[in-house]
């Protein structure tokens, strides 16, 4: 049923809100003051629409320059103007810690999206007459939308499709595929690192035409669910002064700014401490640099992480770092533990750090700074501070996943 209905305004997630009904309803690639021609989506969102046409368009729209856009549901903007799409992110945290009842300053959003995406999960599916379909999958769908070229990625990342096609077309031709392929792809210092999942055993013959594959697109690893299928160079990132030896599949920030951006504010906030500890380290994106002036232990439950962590931790004119595999979800920190440390910082999954929060709250560590990819949790971990006795300084937001309604932040808590 076509309906032409008036936007409100645009939505945390990036969608055009609707209250033309009363109720709302959620129209993807719209801004607010449009009025647009709509029709129910099939599915089971009753509470979304499908964009038809624009019939009144808002000042702020400009032209996608992605020809993807609009199909691929890798972005949710790029027909917004810079200005007001900036101010709307920052309005995101503004309006999240508002309703945690937080009441701090928030700062200008800080773009760090640098020269773009260095990491990507590309999908191989079969789709209608069993035709092969290797890209991103489609907006709230399952189906996958083949990209010749994503113009968001970082020059890096060059011939990552190539590659994921090439390799997804060997293993769909020699093997029945029954789950689908995903493709990680992350930039290194000496190549592409490749992992891929969901192709089940491979026979040994098909390990050896995946490394000629490898090989022919000059691969700096490829390994399928972190097994090791073929290795030319070693997978290696700059951290700082550090050269860290990525593990298989392993978590890295989106854009090189976005990580340089995060790691340089919360050095900033952790100011002079001598002994910081960094929780949910990973590969050591902060801790790495943060040992450039201060002793640095690091936790996290990764534990090959953290062994790259204590590896690239042997780079000359760094002080101590001291890295432990723990899980911080189930053994948090105590407080007597923290008795000895002049700041924490913390940057964990999307889900946030509630334990570790509340064990924090029940400390006397001087400086803690967070760092979350998720406003919800951070708010909710923010609280947890706030009630044990920590007041919030002003939040940075920061905009490494441009085009999308993702946005990072660091916070500073003091006593």
């Amino acid at each position: 049923m076509v309906e032409r209905v008036t936007i409100d305004h645009v939505g945390h997630r990036g969608d055009g809100v609707s209250l033309t009904t009363g109720d709302a309803v959620y129209v993807p690639y719209t801004l607010g003051g449009e009025t647009v021609e709509v029709d129910h989506v099939v599915g089971h969102h009753p509470d979304r629409r499908k964009l038809l046409a624009v019939d009144v368009a808002s000042p702020e729209r400009i032209e996608p320059f992605c020809p993807h856009f609009g199909v691929c549901g890798g972005c949710a903007i790029q027909h917004w103007a810079a200005e007001p799409y900036h101010a709307w992110k920052r309005n995101i945290v503004v309006e999240t810690l508002a309703q945690a009842g937080i009441d701090c300053d928030v700062a200008p959003l800080v773009d760090a999206h640098g020269a773009g995406r260095r990491r990507v999960t590309l999908h191989g599916r079969f789709g209608t007459h069993d035709v092969l379909k290797v890209g991103f999958s489609a907006t709230s769908s399952h189906d996958v939308i083949p990209i010749d070229r994503c113009p968001i990625l970082d020059p890096a990342l060059e011939g990552a499709l190539d590659a994921a096609w090439g390799l997804a077309e060997l293993l769909t031709s020699k093997m029945p595929v029954t789950k689908p392929l995903d493709i990680q792809v992350t930039a290194t210092a000496n190549g592409l690192d490749i992992d891929l999942r969901g192709s089940g055993p491979l026979p040994t013959p098909l390990v050896t035409a995946l490394s000629r594959v490898a090989e022919q697109h000059h691969l700096a690893r490829l390994t399928r669910h972190g097994e090791l299928v073929l290795q030319r160079l070693p997978p290696t990132v700059k951290m700082g002064r550090a050269e860290v030896t990525l593990p298989p599949g392993s978590f890295l920030q989106a854009t090189v700014a976005g990580e340089e951006m995060l790691a340089a504010l919360a050095s900033e906030r952790i100011g002079k401490a001598k002994e910081v500890l960094d929780l949910f380290c990973g590969v050591g994106p902060f801790a790495l640099r943060l040992a450039e002036k201060s002793c640095v232990t690091a936790y996290d439950n990764d534990a090959g992480a953290v062994a790259a962590l204590a590896k690239a931790a042997r780079t000359p004119g760094l002080k101590p770092i001291r890295a432990e595999p723990r899980d911080l979800f189930r053994r948090p920190l105590m407080p007597q533990e923290l008795r000895d440390v002049d700041a924490v910082v913390f940057d964990p999954p999307r889900q946030g750090a509630q334990a570790q929060a509340l064990k924090l709250a029940a400390s006397k560590v001087p400086v803690i700074v967070a760092v979350s990819c998720n406003v919800a949790t951070f708010a909710r971990d923010a609280r947890l501070l706030i009630d044990g006795g920590y007041r919030i300084e002003s939040v940075v937001p920061v905009d490494q996943f441009r085009h999308t309604s993702h946005v990072e932040l660091v916070a500073r808590f003091t006593r």
